[in-house]
């Protein structure tokens, strides 16, 4: 046998090997592709954009075909031609499915460009909540460990919801409080022990557990208790094949909230017959243990279905990071911003550490706990949402997110992940000037609620702190003075910060009430309370504008214009929080006007429970709160006024 035969032969059976190795090896890639879901769209269907039918039919030269409609898509967006834009990006997204950058792209395009360009608050949400869908929905299901889409999720609620740059951003605030109440209900209702963070903590996380532990099926649930087999077969008997697993949520929330407002007999007298059903179900003493299992599983298979969130992470970021109510933006900006750095943990080694964007994600996560601190304690009136009337939403400070904030960036937590912001290698970080700020903030904050121990508390961590920036010459002339100057000097520098207004009104009027009413010192609740409002008033001078069609608006105007409405709001939020006993005390000795907002509340509060104490021989509710005068009048001047708000606030998009 020649030679140029024998390497004939070698080289066909070489061949004949590779070959059978590739066909080994292409079935388990395919499978793979299948369970890491890695697999590009192989055929178009119905109501595709024609480019994906073009993109499959080109085979191997897809990748230079999406690099065509990626630079396209660009170009119409700089154009404004934001809708032929999102045609592009969706074919895209058909085609290369794991391309992260397009997913974000489209989903900015609808949240942002888009949302902008309606005329109604609602119109602007509904674009809002597409763009927030598309990642959630689509997006990070197909690239589950992709950190630049959690980041610009995260973004979304911190920036665009949380934010005020929008006009339209109160209506977004009190839409996604409404969802979220309808999802889950009300958190846990204040009190005394919320005092301490560790009892807040337990309370927030005590709430979720059902929620974690309820099985995943309905057949799991009626096998632990046939009970929630009756109720099922019952519910379905009334409403079965109307109302959604979500709706149901929608209607239990109304329900309950309805149970603790004074309009109840009105309303349920206006029930159609499927809801007057419905509430009867609820109020059946029978049911009253079924109702709760049904519904905790209803709550877990509506966040994992349909929100795309997982039960016992919510659980987890609640025991590190502090009691999350899930109707604020930004507890879903921090929980898809630390979801984000975790997933891209799992992928990052050493080597590659530098190449993923932990910086960016990392600076959502503390956002959005800063935004937590400064507003994450929730007033809000569910019942006049549904109603379609101007819902109040007051947030205030709430102090618990201090900590975990301080926790995260001197832990070294957040170094060890974001080499370009050690000490070692940069005289100036973005972390620690942020870092230092928010201690700032919270310094003042506690000093004008009167709580003095915990403001030099944390004004000396401020002031001791070794990884502060080497940068600023005044440092150490700024943290050498006493206490009252460094406040005074601090609050001069940045009175008009919407922040700062936030805090410095709501940190007077809890000291005016709690330091002032509650303990019968009624010059130190007159100079607080007036120190709240020339702040409130200062703060809205600044920020009050005319626009061309006539309309007053303040773009940074996160507290109301009418200081009546924030104390007063401020006051019936506070009621929650307070003993029976400390209750009748601020009641007794608040000025009329303030008990006309608090009287509502503390009705919902503590009727029921001291009407059944005054059948045992004990006082009623009308012997310890007596209703103030001209109650009547003054819940339709408030509705006035409120929904005067809402027509303002739509007039003010419509402007735009």
């Amino acid at each position: 046998m020649s030679r140029d035969r024998i390497v004939q032969l070698v080289a066909a059976f070489v061949m004949l090997l590779c070959l059978t190795a590739s066909g080994a090896l292409s079935m388990e890639l395919n499978a793979s592709v299948g369970r890491h879901q890695l697999a590009y769209t192989e055929r178009a269907e119905d109501g595709d954009p024609p480019e994906v039918a073009i993109g499959i039919a080109m085979g191997a030269f897809r990748g230079l075909f999406v690099n065509m409609l990626w630079i396209r898509a660009n170009t119409l967006k700089e154009a404004g031609r934001y809708y032929e834009a999102i045609e592009l990006s969706s074919a895209i997204t058909k085609l290369q499915p794991r391309f992260p950058a397009v997913w974000a792209f489209h989903a900015w395009n609808m949240a942002y460009n888009i949302s902008v360009t309606t005329n109604t608050a609602d119109e602007r949400w509904q674009w809002v909540q597409s763009g927030i869908r598309l990642l959630r929905d689509q997006g990070i299901p197909a690239n589950p460990n992709a950190m630049l889409l959690h980041k610009e999720l995260g973004w979304i609620y911190l920036h665009k919801i949380q934010g005020y740059t929008d006009d339209a951003n109160n209506y977004y605030k009190r839409a996604v409080a409404a969802e979220w109440t309808s999802v889950l209900g009300d958190p846990p209702r204040p009190d005394p022990a919320d005092r301490s963070r560790e009892m807040a903590i337990k309370k927030y996380v005590e709430w979720l557990r059902p929620i974690v532990e309820a099985p995943d099926t309905l057949e799991e649930l009626i096998a632990q208790d046939p009970s929630v087999g009756t109720l099922v077969e019952q519910v379905n008997a009334h409403v079965g094949g109307v109302w959604s697993d979500a709706e149901l949520l929608r209607r239990y929330a109304l329900q309950q909230t309805l149970e603790r407002s004074g309009q109840r007999d009105v309303i349920r007298s206006q029930m159609g017959a499927r809801s007057a059903a419905f509430a009867d179900l609820l109020s059946n003493p029978e049911l009253a243990g079924a109702w709760g299992k049904y519904v905790a599983h209803l709550r877990r298979r509506v966040l994992i279905d349909t929100y795309k969130m997982e039960p016992d992470r919510m659980l987890r970021y609640t025991q590190k990071y502090g009691p999350l109510d899930w109707r604020h933006p930004c507890a879903h900006g921090l929980y898809w911003s630390a979801r984000g750095v975790e997933q891209g943990l799992t992928r990052a080694t050493e080597e590659t550490m530098q190449d993923y964007d932990f910086i960016n994600t990392d600076r959502v996560v503390m956002q959005s706990l800063q935004e937590l601190y400064r507003t994450g304690e929730l007033y809000f009136d569910y019942l006049d949402w549904e109603a379609r009337q101007f819902a109040t939403y007051v947030a205030v400070p709430n102090t618990h997110f201090i900590e975990p904030y301080h926790q995260l960036v001197t832990s070294g937590e957040l170094l060890d992940r974001n080499p370009y912001e050690r000490t070692a290698k940069r005289p100036y970080r973005v972390i620690a000037a942020g870092y230092e700020n928010f201690l700032k903030d919270a310094v003042c904050f506690f000093y004008r609620r009167g709580q003095r121990a915990e403001a030099e508390k944390w004004y000396r961590i401020a002031a001791d702190w070794t990884g502060a920036n080497m940068h600023d010459p005044e440092r150490i002339e700024l943290f050498s003075r006493p206490l009252d100057e460094f406040v005074e000097q601090e609050l001069a520098d940045r009175f008009k910060s919407p922040a700062v207004a936030i805090a410095e009104v709501s940190g007077a009027l809890q000291g005016a009430y709690t330091s002032g009413l509650l303990s019968g010192d009624g010059e130190l609740f007159r100079a607080q309370f007036e120190y709240a409002k020339r702040f409130h008033r200062y703060f809205l001078e600044e920020q009050l504008r005319s626009t061309p069609t006539g309309n007053v608006y303040a773009r940074l105007e996160m507290l109301d214009r009418d200081f009546g409405i924030v104390a007063g709001m401020q006051f019936a939020s506070l009621v929650g929080q307070l003993s029976l006993d400390d209750a009748e005390t601020i009641y007794d000795n608040a000025p009329e006007d303030l008990r006309r907002y608090g009287y509502d509340p503390f009705v919902a509060r503590f009727k029921e429970a001291l009407d059944e104490d005054a059948r045992n021989g004990g006082r009623s509710f009308d012997q310890i709160f007596p209703e103030p005068a001209g109650m009547t009048q003054f819940r339709i001047t408030l509705a006035r006024e409120l929904e005067e708000r809402r027509k303002q606030a739509d007039r003010n998009v419509s402007a735009k």
